[in-house]
């Protein structure tokens, strides 16, 4: 009996190992998602970008969770046509992280926030990438904004530890990506004569001013012929 005893005590431990390995088993953010319905292009997108790995990779290795907003098919559809596929693939990783917090937070922790909310996106390409996220406290609803687009919390999808998700209705566009750019130079001033250059006069006055200095001299010359002659004439005898 005594090798049977030691046989079902090892079956146990083991099960209660593989137990253990599974309950400390990350979520899986696409089945959650799967499982809520309504998300097809958002699914799409977490594992087109690899950002699905991603999230799974940061609650293995971090105690802080993470924080999904996740917009429906109807608020990707509702981007005017041709939004996504005019984004680089890095872009589009971009626009993705931008919408995970890097940390945990229930509907009650989002009162605690300081803004600006920096994302998974934060500091990528240079940009800022952060999120406003304000409560009312007597309805406790949650609106998160971009600067661009504001859009309250419509469901919570997970709330439980380590991986928080919640539905919104639309696509929170980062300021950074699809604000207005400002203009790369400024306008070209016009050019200013440079020191000794001479300044063009217009041919018609030119023109005639010339005419009259030279009537004026013919009219002298002819005025000196007359003297002349007089001089002549009264000197003769």
């Amino acid at each position: 009996m005594a090798p049977s005893v030691l046989v079902l005590a090892l079956t146990l431990t083991a099960l209660a190992c593989l137990s253990g390995a599974h309950a400390q088993a990350p979520p899986n953010v696409t089945g959650i998602l799967s499982r809520a319905g309504q998300f097809t292009v958002l699914i799409r997108l977490l594992q087109s970008t690899q950002v699905a790995n991603q999230i799974t990779n940061t609650l293995n290795n971090s105690n802080q969770g993470l924080t999904l907003f996740a917009p429906t098919d109807n608020a990707f559809n509702s981007l005017p046509p041709g939004t996504l596929n005019s984004l680089s693939q890095q872009d589009q990783v971009t626009l993705i992280l931008y919408h995970v917090l890097p940390q945990f937070y229930s509907l009650q922790g989002f009162q605690t926030l300081s803004n600006p909310v920096r994302t998974q996106a934060s500091g990528m390409g240079g940009g800022q990438y952060t999120l406003n996220v304000t409560t009312v406290a007597s309805s406790m609803q949650v609106n998160v904004t971009t600067g661009l687009v504001t859009t309250p919390i419509a469901n919570s999808i997970n709330v439980t530890s380590p991986l928080a998700v919640y539905e919104v209705d639309k696509v929170l566009l980062p300021l950074d990506m699809f604000g207005v750019k400002p203009p790369t130079g400024a306008p070209q001033a016009a050019e200013t004569p440079t020191a000794g250059a001479k300044t063009p006069v217009a041919a018609g006055p030119t023109a005639a001013g010339g005419g009259s200095n030279a009537a004026s001299s013919v009219a002298r010359g002819s005025l000196l012929g007359v003297v002349m002659a007089v001089v002549v004439w009264v000197v003769q005898p």
